[in-house]
Formats: structure tokens, C-alpha cells, sequence
């Protein structure tokens, strides 16, 4: 199977066919990436950079001879063995759990993530105190200051503070991060979002722990989805399967489940339950 280093209209046809379950990965193909391989009709893997999953689309129900090649470019390109985590489909986790194994390799599910989007946002019952602030360009180092302990709190390696400083410089030159700050003040709770192909995909959805319990995300998650939403954007964002009290707030505020998919990694160096 014949693979090229670059993407074009078949393969971005090819995720639309799985429009919210690799809505992200549409999005990061037409940006710069690490490495891009596609034969433009059964297997798209890509690697943004250096400390993120791997991708690896392959359409639903397809051949064992495609979950090989899958598994092939990945020794060739991604090697299992390198420690790297893999966004797949179920089919293709299973197909790579068991050559993992043939080859002396615990490989096992680091994260099962549901993808929602919400047609139409409800309200919350339940209002808290405070408010929801756009963050401007002198609020970076306070947004820098949450997006560590997002990322601790879903188990990814840490960033560096230059990393989540550019990242929250990025969110805000684009009105896309916000703060629930609450009666007293404080910053309680962040989200933000990123926009695509008519999609916005809400992330960074996090509160800090002594806060919790107290419908701040779930009022900022529906007030970010009602703002992007009148953008003219479908909401969409993913979350952890294994957080059932999480996802149903998301529910409650009116988010319906599109898809699925995982997230595998090796179990023997601790990156994976």
C-alpha cells in the first residue's frame, strides 16, 4: 500500500465521514505536523508534535489487510515500542493490542473518549455564583496558570510554562479562553475552544479541586457553547468515558454522543490502567 507524506480532499472527505469522532484530527492536518502518512483511502496517520497521541484513522469495518498496513506504518513510523500513545477506533486498539502482544509488548486502553457535539444548549438548573470572563491579553499568565493542572488532571504530561504560555496566548488572540471567576473573585473553572471546518471544539474544561461540586463548569461549558453557537459553530468537544458524573452534565446541558474512540499505550511503562 503505496503512502504519501501529505493530505488532500479524499482524505479530509474520509473524515467527514467520522465528523465529530476525528474532528480534531481534521483540524491538525491543516496546520504543520511532525509526520503525515495517507494512502488517501483506508489508513491516515498523523503526528502534530512530539508530546501528543499519534492519530490513525481507518474507516469502520475494514479488512483485517488494513488494520496490517495500519499496524506496518506504525512500526515503520511510530514504533509502538517508542512509548507513543495512539487515537484509534476499537477495531484497530483490539488488532494492535494483539500484535503488541505477539511481539512482547503490554499494550492496553490509556483513555476511552466520547465524542458529543450539541445541537441545541439547555440551561442549567442549577446557577452559580459569579461569572464567566473572556480572558484579554493581560489575563495569559492567570490562563497559564490552569492549563497544567487540565493537563495533570487528564493524565498527559505536564507542559512547560513557555508551552502553556504560548497556548494561552494562542486561545486568547482568538476571544477563545475563559474563566469562571466566582462571588469573591477567584479563577474556579477554565474552558476554551478552538474552531474548524463549522465545528467548535471546547477543551481545557477544568475547575480546581476545593471547588468542585458547584455547577461552575457546567455553567461556563453552557455559556461557551451558547457564545459559539451564535458564532454560527456546532459545539462539539471529547471527553473521558470513564468520568460518567462528567459527561452527564454535558448531557444535561443538552450534548448528544456521536462516537467513540481510544486512546492505547504501553501498559508496562505506567502510561497506561
Amino acid at each position: 500500500m503505496a503512502m504519501d507524506s501529505f493530505v488532500n480532499e479524499k482524505d479530509y472527505a474520509l473524515l467527514a465521514a467520522d465528523r465529530y469522532t476525528f474532528a480534531v484530527l481534521d483540524r491538525i492536518l491543516r496546520g504543520s505536523c511532525e509526520m503525515i502518512r495517507s494512502d488517501h483511502e483506508n489508513v491516515i496517520l498523523c503526528h502534530s508534535a512530539a508530546r501528543y497521541p499519534v492519530w490513525i484513522w481507518t474507516p469502520d469495518g475494514c479488512a483485517e489487510s488494513v488494520k496490517e498496513s495500519a499496524w506496518n506504518l506504525t512500526v515503520e513510523c511510530r514504533p509502538v515500542s517508542d512509548g507513543y500513545h495512539f487515537n484509534v477506533k476499537y477495531e484497530l486498539a483490539d488488532y494492535f493490542i494483539r500484535k503488541a502482544a505477539e511481539e512482547g509488548h503490554h499494550l492496553g486502553i490509556f483513555m476511552q473518549l466520547f465524542a458529543y457535539d450539541c445541537p441545541e444548549a439547555i440551561a442549567p438548573e442549577h446557577i452559580p455564583d459569579g461569572r464567566m470572563h473572556c480572558c484579554i491579553a493581560q489575563d495569559t499568565g492567570e490562563a497559564a496558570d490552569l492549563l497544567p493542572l487540565f493537563y495533570k488532571e487528564i493524565g498527559n504530561e505536564m507542559p512547560s510554562r513557555e508551552i502553556c504560555l504560548e497556548k494561552a496566548a494562542e486561545y486568547i488572540s482568538n476571544n477563545a479562553f475563559f474563566i469562571w471567576k466566582n462571588a469573591e473573585g477567584k479563577n474556579v473553572a477554565c474552558c476554551s475552544y478552538k474552531c474548524n471546518q463549522g465545528l467548535a471544539s471546547l477543551g481545557s474544561v477544568f475547575t480546581l479541586p476545593e471547588h468542585r461540586r458547584k455547577h461552575y463548569a457546567q455553567q461556563l461549558v453552557y455559556e461557551v457553547t451558547k457564545r459559539v453557537q451564535e458564532m454560527g459553530y456546532m459545539p462539539m468537544l471529547y471527553t473521558d468515558a470513564d468520568y460518567p458524573a462528567s459527561n452527564a452534565c454535558y448531557e444535561k446541558i443538552g450534548y448528544k454522543l456521536r462516537g467513540k474512540l481510544c486512546t492505547i499505550a504501553l501498559k508496562e511503562r505506567g502510561s497506561a490502567g
